[in-house]
């Protein structure tokens, strides 16, 4: 290691004074002009790591859903996955030492790895449609040849198509070939032989509105969509043609704000989805005749997903186990739907796609998907052995092993990726000849309500039971616990932001007003027991209970005068469910039927 050299090179990019950075599940995001320093060193940590495992390596900058002033970068391990816990906090270390420090805390990551210098390093990297990201992968690139290694830049791409690019080189291209046509062709063919297999259903024909949050998705989606025109009509909407990246479209805008995207006109039960900024997220939506507005999160993207992989297995006679991940945010009926009416297992991790997708595969199949709509599904190898032996089964059963092969190939595996999931929720519709409203009736989801509280330190709070209870500051849980069980169908629990002192509480019930009150009442515990700071939470609803009940409530649980003189500095998240669809109880009174039509392998 030229440790002259890399000095040299450092001072080039040198970092800000007084900047701190953490490395989480998303990388380092933050603005701009922040980060050419951190991208010359995520190049040269890529180098090591690839060093060290022998492997090719990925970096991609990125920032996903974030306004477009910011950018970010994450490192992309062997077989796309994200990027090991244990060097997520060399490249914290990385990205803050002093100029000084530089040569100490690389041959400190040398030395903690046993890094081989004398091995050769090679690494990816992509970027997207930002306009900074250039610049910056320039960057990333100085830092990997100054360690002496090697680069292919792919230039745009999605972020799950840099995944999958590492994961095709990284085991000689058995899972793929390593190049944009290939992912396009592996993926097309896929889909394009799951139509073929899919009967008549009154919709020969399919189209769908796809919105692209003026990003890397739409490039990338119109270069691809003459593979499976066939099949699929897409029109695109916030193509990056005009409009600002992620500004008022895009998953994370739908989600957040329960309504569609601008630029978009969607007539009655018209089919419509939206991607994030790097093409990694994917959420549903259609008005239905009254115009309202309904959205369908990666919750019921997992049921579609998980119950037709369990139905293609039945069909098969294969008794392989099959899992669905999820996390606390999970909605609750989408858990009792899967484990009640599907009986489907359902698991739940801490909060972060590395936690949901190391879980997965410990299955044969394992589906995991957050509510924000990323996620993918897992196939052993024991799988595809089984179906490569299909051609013994008797003509119904293979039927259903071709299409779990095409099923398989059209799974990005290496992470959650929006174009692909895009085409396997098409072909399992049309495979199953479901409209996207009796994919929504599958069940409703219980209203939920998420706030955030500040506190003085957020490291106050810590959980157990995959971030559903807390086990510390005392009391706090026992207090979680009373206020649950004043509420039908209701749970809650509360976890610490991992940027931010913030506390993050999110609570469900039968009702919108239910959830709302529990979702604060929970709050004020936490403002009270877990060293809040501002002004003390104070409910105001527009509808519900009356305040004098409210403050009755919150005053029997922590004492006389609480309530009192008091404004609201818990900030509500706007991800909840939109009114219209809120105030509706659980039902699951329409489950059957669509069940019955969903059970049925054409």
């Amino acid at each position: 290691m030229d440790l002259g050299a890399v000095t040299k090179y450092s001072a080039l990019h040198a970092k800000p004074s007084g900047l701190i950075l953490q490395y989480g599940t998303a990388g380092f995001r933050t603005k701009a002009e922040h980060l050419d320093h951190v991208m010359f060193r995520m190049g040269l940590l890529a180098a090591l790591r690839s060093k060290q495992t022998k492997s090719t390596i990925g970096v991609m900058v990125t920032a996903s859903h974030n306004p477009e002033e910011d950018n970010g970068v994450k490192l992309v391990d062997p077989l796309g996955e994200m990027l090991a816990p244990s060097w997520e906090e060399h490249a914290t270390c990385l990205a803050n030492a002093e100029e000084q420090d530089m040569q100490r805390v690389l041959i400190d990551i040398s030395e903690k790895e046993a890094v081989n210098l004398q091995q050769d390093a090679f690494v990816v990297v992509g970027r997207d449609t930002r306009p900074s990201s250039e610049k910056l992968s320039q960057s990333v690139i100085d830092g990997v040849t100054v360690l002496g290694g090697e680069f292919h830049d792919y230039g745009l791409l999605t972020t799950p198509q840099l995944h999958y690019m590492v994961y095709c080189r990284n085991t000689g291209s058995r899972y793929g070939k390593a190049t944009l046509e290939g992912y396009y062709q592996k993926l097309s063919k896929a889909f394009m032989e799951l139509i073929k297999q899919a009967s008549c259903s009154g919709d020969e024909y399919r189209s769908l509105k796809v919105d692209c949050a003026n990003g890397i998705g739409a490039l990338k989606l119109r270069e691809m969509e003459h593979y499976f025109s066939q099949g699929l009509s897409v029109q695109l909407f916030n193509d990056g043609s005009k409009g600002k990246l992620n500004h008022l479209c895009g998953a994370d805008f739908v989600k957040s704000h329960q309504k569609p995207p601008q630029g978009m006109e969607i007539k009655s039960n018209e089919r419509c989805c939206s991607f994030d900024g790097d093409a990694d997220r994917i959420v549903y939506y259609y008005h239905d005749a009254d115009g309202h507005f309904h959205l369908i999160d990666g919750d019921k993207i997992a049921t579609l997903i998980s119950s037709f992989l369990k139905e293609l297995l039945v069909e098969i006679g294969e008794s392989l186990n099959i899992g669905v991940v999820q996390t606390a945010y999970a909605n609750g009926s989408s858990t009792r739907y899967l484990e009640e009416v599907m009986k489907v297992p359902v698991y739940c991790t801490k909060t972060g796609v590395k936690h949901l997708h190391h879980k997965a595969q410990e299955f044969d199949i394992g589906v995991y998907f957050e509510a924000n709509g990323h996620g993918t599904a897992l196939f052993s190898t024991a799988v595809e052995m089984k179906i490569k032996q299909s051609e013994q089964l008797e003509e119904k059963k293979r039927k259903a092993a071709k299409m779990l092969e095409n099923i398989i190939d059209l799974f990005n595996q290496a992470a959650g990726d929006a174009i692909s999931d895009m085409l396997v929720i098409e072909a399992i519709l049309a495979l199953k000849g479901l409209t996207v409203q009796q994919w929504d009736a599958l069940y409703t989801d219980l209203p939920n309500r998420q706030l955030k509280v500040q506190v003085a330190d957020r490291r106050v709070i810590s959980t157990t039971n995959a971030e559903r209870q807390a086990v510390t500051p005392p009391g706090l849980q026992e207090t979680i616990n009373d206020l649950v069980k004043k509420y039908k169908l209701s749970r809650a629990f509360v976890r610490p932001s991992g940027t931010e002192d913030v506390v993050r509480v999110y609570a469900e019930a039968d009702s919108q007003e239910s959830a709302d009150h529990l979702a604060c009442e929970v709050s004020l515990a936490v403002f009270q027991l877990a060293g809040g700071i501002g002004e003390r939470p104070q409910p105001e609803f527009k509808i519900g209970h009356s305040a004098a009940e409210t403050t009755c409530n919150i005053n029997n649980a922590f004492g006389l005068g609480t309530a009192n003189r008091h404004t609201v500095l818990i900030q509500c998240s706007d991800s909840s469910r939109s009114f219209a669809k809120e105030t509706r109880a659980l039902k699951m009174t329409s489950t059957v039927a669509i069940h019955q039509q969903l059970t049925m392998i054409n």
